[in-house]
């Protein structure tokens, strides 16, 4: 495939994906309308759960069943439904948040996935969602992303 119908294929998934996204938040596939005061999934309001200061505590404040709804409409394609991530069209790999080991590093903490979902990471292929989610979904976003590299009890 070429380069410029290879771009032309990304930015109509993107496209594809917002307009997908904006379909969902109609519909208030994030427990909240896009206009309304309404609590999220976790019976919070969106303000208090937004104007949490420090970083640290964001991911324990999010709702991560809120989150996965987030994630199943707006991030699996790229990300994949286990967060492994992979290449996407750009050719650029997303992260694999299954990997403990980086998802610990402080250099990926919450305010670096606050920032990368809600300003986007041109080069790499990921777009700005700030016009999508409110600060109470990317708090839950986060709380979902970070179940993939928690550890699993074991059966015994």
């Amino acid at each position: 495939m070429s380069l410029p119908r290879t771009r032309s294929v990304v930015v109509a998934l993107v496209l594809l994906g917002t307009l997908v996204g904006l379909a969902a938040r109609g519909l208030g596939a994030t427990g909240a309308t896009a206009d309304s005061g309404a609590t999220t999934d976790s019976g919070a309001a969106p303000d208090s759960v937004a104007a949490a200061p420090d970083s640290a505590r964001a991911a324990v404040n999010g709702n991560a069943a809120a989150g996965k709804k987030i994630f199943v409409v707006k991030c699996v394609a790229c990300h994949k439904p286990n967060g492994r991530g992979g290449l996407k069209l750009t050719g650029n790999p997303t992260p694999d948040w299954r990997d403990a080991k980086r998802m610990a590093d402080p250099k990926y903490d919450d305010a670096y996935l606050r920032d990368c979902i809600t300003n986007g990471k041109i080069k790499s292929g990921m777009i700005s969602w700030k016009s999508q989610l409110k600060p109470a979904d990317i708090v839950n976003l986060i709380a979902y992303i970070r179940t993939f590299s928690a550890p699993r009890a074991t059966a015994r």
